[in-house]
């Protein structure tokens, strides 16, 4: 499973120029779910995210988490971030299927929900329009199979 994690000041996501979610400062998660991905990378990944440490705390320094700051999460499914770009076109074979993939995401979304925090969705398998304001900018790229 793949994250990537991006702290925001805001971000949003549009699905047919309806904003079906909305977050002030907090987290902007991108996530892709591959074949072989179980309940356990969800349940680790949730957790890593939602303990992060990349705020600011008064002198400067990445300190805080989303908790010590209020914030929220908006999660979006991306089954891109496992693409495979030996060739010119991409392909997506590594990615899960849905009835796979589908599960995981919500309990990705479901386990930072039970952590206490605010989470706004896309849809799973929409066109979406992502918007952030990327504050820092501060990106973070998560591997489950590096942690």
């Amino acid at each position: 499973m793949r994250a990537v994690v991006t702290r925001v000041s805001s971000a949003s996501v549009e699905i047919d120029g309806i904003v079906t979610g909305k977050i002030d400062k907090g987290f902007l998660v991108l996530l892709g779910i591959k074949n072989g991905d179980t309940e356990v990378e969800a349940k680790k990944l949730a957790t890593k995210v939602c303990n992060m440490r990349v705020f600011s705390d008064p002198d400067g320094k990445m300190n805080l988490d989303l908790n010590a700051i209020n914030g929220k999460i908006l999660v979006i499914s991306q089954f891109t971030l496992f693409a495979d770009c030996k060739s010119r076109r991409p392909g997506f074979t590594l990615a899960a299927r849905p009835d796979v993939a589908i599960p995981l995401y919500e309990l990705f979304v479901s386990e930072c929900r039970n952590a206490g925090f605010t989470v706004e969705t896309g849809e799973f398998g929409a066109m979406m329009n992502v918007s952030s304001v990327n504050s820092g900018p501060v990106t973070i790229l998560l591997n489950t199979e590096e942690m």
